[in-house]
């Protein structure tokens, strides 16, 4: 009933607040808004009808479309660099449409859609503070940062359907409108339906089902001096676990690479994660270039994991069972495994900041305080924390910039980044010491129990990228410097643990763009990374990561249709990557088992009719070429056979 009650009432914010309001020109006071362009190779491809017509065609009449259908971004108006970017009619990388495919494969997972993924590549924590520690499940929730808000001249829904081979099936919808020229609102939903790719009984036995939606709103003032950003959002991610495939060593009749026929240890086990954030934004002009602003979020997150031990799935398991002498409890009983915890957290942030010149400048102070709960826990684990920041940005011309930010957590924690951007250079060093997660800390379930007192990590990472841009050509080496100390990581027993010395990371990269005859693409990128120290080992990252497309880009029949066909690879060396705990939703060490190296090709196909895009893509084309049968991408998990997959996405702008 809270909830209910709750979401009425953001509700009522969203759709009553402002219908008295007069109607007056979207956007921020003193600012223009510009248009972001597309793609490079599709440039003047972003709104199909541009070759044709312009906002207005012969009979003087508007046309709605991508140019007339705007989003930004929260950060943009909170630095200060307020843009409007056009709806994405672009279809490079369109066939990449599962999450994990869109970082083009930067993340690991469990070779299936919407399972618990980790970063490949080591990345400092952006949150100094508390979190939850639960975070495998984050690339699949649209979180207040990353919602888009809009600026549409008409009723703008974009609908996008995906059909992937084996009934790996993902929906989604957003819809914007204007209710006045200066306040929008929308909505967005988005849903998972992904079978089992080990081992399906049935049709619809699915490994992941979810349903996503978000509400959203913006609005400026009659005067246009206050500005007002608010949404909410919610999640339910559900996980039949698998726990991998049976090892043939322990199963003489279990055979890798058999998928639909592998033998999998779990049958009877769940993981649920639920989330729900309230976030608020909001800013008033005081003096000409100088505002003052308060940002409100309040989020919770509930983690559950139920497995029936009546059942092989006991196998899986240690032999730990921590059972509650309180009969009453759903964790007392022996049969079965029911873990829980709830993280909540409230954070209120008051500031100021505005533009000297090319200069901006910002100040604040944050207030957070959360806890963690659990059945099993005598008390809450709570924290309050206190910090100050602050951040500077000079714009000495439009290629010409640099940047720096810091905040403090009083009294042990800090992050300082700074950027610098040239036409020929771009340089970031960030300096950071953050606190250990409060799953990292303390943790109760049936079968692992832990209470510890770690340090915060420290964190030292350079980053340069040259950048060399000639006719059709764009290249662009990197480097990436990180010095780590204090890591915490989930060791081979599946507990956390705190790393004594440093490690020493030194990642060399390429980036390259090569365009021939015009409408030929070829597009790379490799990263080698060595890693050396003490706390080396902690760390498993492959040693090459590369990903590279080849594909034919450009108008046909008449310029009626704009055609993608090509083919895209990827390669990672082996390593002994971390394997996957589901009960406590957790990568680990593991050094039996080798994920050997392996190159992957799929095929595609993107193609654009008017303002409808549809993708083919045939995953895993040199499936049997190969001297292996298959590859896996984490310790028991196998990466997708060869299939196809289909989807479609609509715009409509009326």
């Amino acid at each position: 009933m809270r909830f209910k009650g709750g979401l009425l009432f953001f509700v009522y914010l969203m759709l009553g607040t402002f219908s008295a309001f007069a109607q007056f020109p979207q956007g921020p006071p003193g600012q223009q808004q510009p248009m972001q362009p597309g793609q490079p190779q599709e440039q003047q491809e972003q709104d199909p009808d541009a070759p044709r017509r312009g906002l207005l065609d012969d009979s003087t009449k508007m046309v709605y479309g991508p140019k007339t259908s705007l989003f930004y971004y929260e950060k943009f108006m909170r630095y200060n660099k307020f843009e409007e970017i056009e709806i994405d009619t672009s279809l490079t990388g369109f066939h990449n449409y599962e999450p994990v495919a869109d970082t083009w494969y930067r993340y690991q997972d469990l070779g299936n859609m919407g399972s618990a993924a980790k970063p490949v590549f080591y990345e400092p924590r952006r949150q100094i503070g508390r979190t939850s520690g639960f975070h495998v499940y984050d690339l699949y929730y649209n979180s207040p940062d990353s919602m888009k808000y809009y600026d549409t001249k008409s009723p703008y829904t974009q609908l996008e359907s995906f059909f992937g081979g084996g009934n790996r099936n993902k929906l989604d919808i957003a819809f914007a409108r204007n209710i006045t020229p200066n306040w929008n609102v929308g909505f967005n939903y988005g849903t998972l339906r992904v079978r089992k790719t080990l081992n399906p009984t049935r049709r619809d036995d699915n490994m992941v089902v979810n349903d996503s939606y978000s509400l959203h709103t913006n609005y400026t003032s009659v005067n246009e001096k206050y500005f007002l950003m608010a949404n909410f959002s919610r999640m339910r991610h559900v996980v039949n676990e698998q726990g991998g495939i049976i090892p043939p060593e322990i199963d003489t009749t279990s055979v890798y690479f058999t998928y639909e026929d592998s033998k999998v240890w779990l049958r009877n086990s769940r993981a649920t994660d639920l989330r729900q954030d309230y976030h608020l934004y909001h800013q008033y002009e005081i003096l000409k270039g100088w505002q003052a602003y308060h940002v409100f979020d309040k989020k919770k997150q509930e983690v559950r994991f139920f497995s029936n031990l009546n059942s092989s799935d006991t196998l899986f398991f240690n032999d730990n069972r921590f059972i509650s002498s309180d009969t009453t409890l759903l964790h007392h009983n022996p049969d079965s495994t029911n873990n829980h915890h709830h993280f909540s957290e409230w954070r209120n942030e008051f500031g100021f900041k505005g533009d000297f010149g090319p200069v901006y400048y910002n100040a604040f102070v944050k207030l957070r305080f959360g806890r963690m709960a659990s059945v099993f826990f005598d008390e809450n684990n709570s924290f309050t924390e206190l910090y100050v920041g602050g951040a500077l940005r000079g714009d000495l011309s439009d290629k010409w910039s640099f940047e720096a930010e810091g905040e403090y957590l009083i009294p042990d924690g800090y992050r300082l980044h700074g950027l610098f951007k040239s036409p020929f250079l771009d340089l970031s060093y960030t300096k950071s010491l953050y606190r250990p997660t409060l799953m990292q800390e303390r943790y109760r379930g049936n079968f692992y129990q832990w209470d510890n007192s770690f340090s915060s990590t420290g964190v030292d990472q350079a980053k340069g990228v040259i950048k060399v841009d000639v006719k059709n050509w764009e290249f662009r080496p990197n480097l990436t410097i990180n010095r780590v100390n204090n890591y915490i990581y989930f060791n081979e027993e599946m507990m956390p643990e705190q790393a004594t010395g440093e490690a020493f990371m030194v990642m060399p990269g390429v980036n390259a763009h090569f365009v021939f005859a015009g409408k030929w693409h070829w597009q790379s990128e490799a990263v080698y990374t060595a890693i050396t120290g003490g706390a080396a080992d902690s760390f498993r990252i492959p040693n090459l990561f590369v990903n590279t497309r080849v594909f034919f880009d450009g108008p046909l029949f008449d310029e009626n249709i704009y055609v993608q066909l090509g083919l895209e690879g990827r390669h990672r060396s082996d390593n002994f990557a971390e394997a996957y705990m589901p009960a406590i939703q957790q990568f680990h060490l593991q050094n039996t088992f080798n994920v050997f190296a392996y190159s992957v090709v799929d095929a595609f196909l993107n193609f654009r009719i008017g303002r409808t895009r549809v993708l083919f893509r045939y995953n895993h084309l040199n499936e049997g070429m190969m001297s292996q049968q298959g590859y896996f991408v984490t310790p028991g998990y196998t990466g997708l056979k060869g299939m196809l997959d289909l989807g479609i996405s609509w715009s409509f702008f009326d």
